[in-house]
């Protein structure tokens, strides 16, 4: 008997990280309460060690419907199903996987279910329950939840990432909970007095005391400024109250020394590739920061630089976060709140450049590019800012003449015009269709 389970164990340890969850993940409904447990540990320790794509491949509708199946058998507790699922939605939000199978699960209609039946309870209420049902719901899921049970959701969810018990199980309990609030995606329009006073002291109480783990922290940030796309009322609180701009700028130059970038993902260790995903969430949250934000400081040449400094240092081994980096930046080019000091201050056309000049490149990056050199085109030819005199707009267009020439951007932009229109088509957006809108003329 020991031999044939020695030959099993054998066999699992040559499987690729994808087989061998799917192998413990088909036995945990036929197996006793001791080995479910066991093998539930193990699932979690395998997710820690997947990327982006591994976590994707293993969040199909049969996975999650086989939970919620366990649970309606009574194959597995409650308990054990909430651990399992939330393990799973913190593994996909971290890598940044991209799945919407949750919604058409049954798992996601009895979970939603649970949810609004022990809001409504007038006596008895369970707040632990409520809490981990909200994060299981909220954390694998970023569309199509209704709006009340995302209200139900955020306030519990709010709350619990208030506590300011200082151990680490409630470290562990908050990172959860904001991780979970951040995934209510930026379409999603809350009113303010909802979400407002809590998030504010959660991120001044972290500046003050620094209570918050890294990827906690993020998602803090990141819960506000998906809020900021729609109420742009918010933009002096981020800017001048909360100091967004350098706590990010802060943030990221802390987490890019924290890896080892020389090293692929897999070859990081678990806690570097932890980092990594994290710098790539941030980079994710200055695109949207990028897009909302209204007003300028002088502080944004420092942001957009840093965006640029985490381009440097993940080119060679981390082409995923290259790409998200060079989406941001383009958002920062075509933004009114980034002057055209800021994009060259920042050396942004540099590493645009540097693409551009790629042997190969993807469509998307493409499209990325064009649109960054559109930004300072247009801005320069169309600008209507009243602190920018006729002499230092002259002055602009030479500076930004002469590096694109130097560059030899016109070459390169004439070379791609006949993808303009393919490009439109693919991804359903407006781009200049010819090479001459993205040429600043002097």
């Amino acid at each position: 008997m020991m031999c044939l389970q020695d030959d099993a164990i054998q066999k699992i340890q040559k499987m690729n990280i994808t087989e061998k969850f799917n192998v413990l993940f088909n036995e945990l409904d036929h197996c006793t309460e001791i080995e479910q447990k066991q093998k539930i540990e193990e699932i979690r320790e395998i997710m820690d060690e997947m990327d982006e794509d591994e976590i994707e491949s293993i969040f199909t509708i049969n996975n999650l419907n086989k939970i919620g199946k366990m649970i309606e058998e009574k194959n597995m507790t409650l308990d054990r199903a909430i651990l399992l699922s939330k393990h799973i939605g913190y593994c996909k939000a971290l890598t940044g996987a991209w799945s919407d199978h949750y919604y058409d699960s049954e798992l996601s209609k009895r979970f939603e279910k649970m949810i609004v039946e022990e809001d409504e309870k007038k006596e008895e209420k369970n707040e632990r329950l409520l809490v981990d049902l909200c994060e299981c719901h909220l954390i694998t899921s970023k569309c199509f939840i209704p709006d009340n049970v995302i209200v139900i959701c955020m306030l519990h969810l709010l709350k619990a990432a208030s506590n300011k018990k200082e151990n680490e199980e409630t470290q562990k309990e908050v990172e959860m909970a904001l991780v979970a609030s951040s995934n209510i995606w930026y379409w999603v329009e809350i009113k303010q007095e909802r979400y407002i006073n809590e998030i504010k002291e959660i991120i001044e109480y972290h500046q003050k005391r620094h209570n918050l783990s890294r990827f906690a922290y993020q998602s803090a940030w990141d819960f506000l400024i998906n809020r900021f796309n729609f109420d742009k009322r918010l933009g002096g609180m981020i800017m001048n109250e909360l100091h967004f701009v350098r706590e990010a700028v802060k943030e990221l130059e802390d987490l890019t020394r924290c890896v080892d970038w020389k090293k692929k993902k897999e070859e990081m260790s678990r806690e570097e590739a932890k980092e990594a995903n994290v710098v790539k969430r941030w980079i994710r949250t200055l695109k949207s920061f990028f897009e909302a934000c209204n007003l300028w400081n002088k502080e944004l040449a420092g942001l957009v630089s840093s965006v640029v400094n985490v381009f440097r240092v993940a080119k060679d081994s981390h082409r995923e976060i290259c790409r998200r980096c060079i989406h941001s930046l383009k958002e920062a080019a075509i933004s009114k709140s980034v002057k055209i000091e800021d994009l060259l201050k920042s050396r942004s056309m540099d590493v645009v450049f540097e693409e551009l000049h790629q042997p190969t490149l993807s469509d998307e990056i493409n499209l990325y590019c064009f649109r960054f050199f559109e930004g300072p085109s247009r801005k320069l030819e169309e600008s209507t800012d009243d602190e920018i005199d006729e002499a230092k707009r002259k002055r602009l267009k030479r500076n930004v003449f002469e590096k694109m020439e130097n560059e030899g951007f016109e070459d390169v932009i004439i070379s791609f015009e006949e993808i303009f229109s393919f490009l439109v088509y693919k991804f359903e957006c407006t781009i200049p269709g010819y090479s001459t809108d993205y040429f600043v003329n002097v």
